[in-house]
């Protein structure tokens, strides 16, 4: 299986090319628009096309390249079930399976972030097993910290920041070898204590983040609502363009 991170640092933001090289079936998950061009030149280096486009949620604090990338590819975008955009995609249920090749994404309804958030679990058939391998998380567990709850329903945190307690416990039941990436590391303004390097494991997440170590879920909740960040600069803007698709959308 192929896996090739891109990095954005001026908001902080991580995205992933991957897939199956053996048949040819490559796919990116949370592309940034302003990287568009690198995802194709990275696809058309290892000679195979992308063939799949996944959002782990609608972005708050930048412009989503899904929209561009599935027209320039032709490949499928794919969002969670009940993401309120205004484009044609494929919406995934919880649980639902999409085969590209060996490599295998199952959909995992994260919530709390945001209403409609998946993480993504990988699983390569050529390593003998179906077992997970890693798991594109999003901006539900992110490294050293989780998400932040406010962004997408400002008027229920609580409610959220104990949803995401429950989507935690999800990720949490995968195996400590299973690689996490995350859509955002140190710097992003989605959480509050990321670490700078954006790569990690189930097991050292359940060991070493302090967002897991609250004694349950009220102690979690009172944490997380504490000391929140500035939001996005430009949120509603940014929301409302990938809605849209940036159909239309303000320069």
């Amino acid at each position: 299986m192929l896996l090739r991170p891109f990095l954005y640092e001026d908001t902080s933001c991580a995205s992933y090319l991957f897939g199956c090289t053996t048949h040819g079936a490559l796919a990116v998950v949370d592309p940034h628009v302003d990287l568009v061009d690198r995802y194709l030149a990275a696809a058309e280096a290892v000679g195979h096309p992308i063939v799949a486009v996944f959002e782990t949620h609608v972005q708050a604090d930048h412009v989503s390249g899904l929209p561009d990338l599935v027209e320039r590819a032709g490949a499928t975008g794919y969002l969670p079930a009940g993401a309120v955009v205004e484009f044609a995609h494929t919406a995934l249920d919880d649980g639902e399976l999409v085969e590209l090749g060996n490599t295998r994404v199952r959909a995992l309804a994260t919530p709390g972030h945001a209403p409609a958030h998946h993480a993504y679990v990988v699983s390569d058939l050529r390593r003998g097993t179906d077992e997970p391998w890693l798991v594109f998380t999003g901006d539900s567990l992110l490294i050293n910290d989780v998400g932040r709850p406010d962004l997408h329903v400002a008027d229920d945190a609580e409610g959220q920041a104990r949803v995401l307690y429950a989507s935690l416990d999800r990720l949490l039941r995968l195996s400590d070898g299973v690689v996490v990436l995350p859509s955002h590391y140190g710097g992003s303004v989605c959480g509050r204590g990321l670490s700078s390097n954006p790569i990690s494991s189930i097991g050292f997440e359940r060991a070493h983040n302090p967002m897991l170590a609250h004694a349950g879920i009220d102690a979690f909740v009172q944490a997380l609502l504490a000391d929140m960040p500035d939001p996005p600069p430009d949120q509603d803007r940014i929301v409302a363009a990938n809605r849209r698709g940036r159909s239309g959308a303000p320069a």
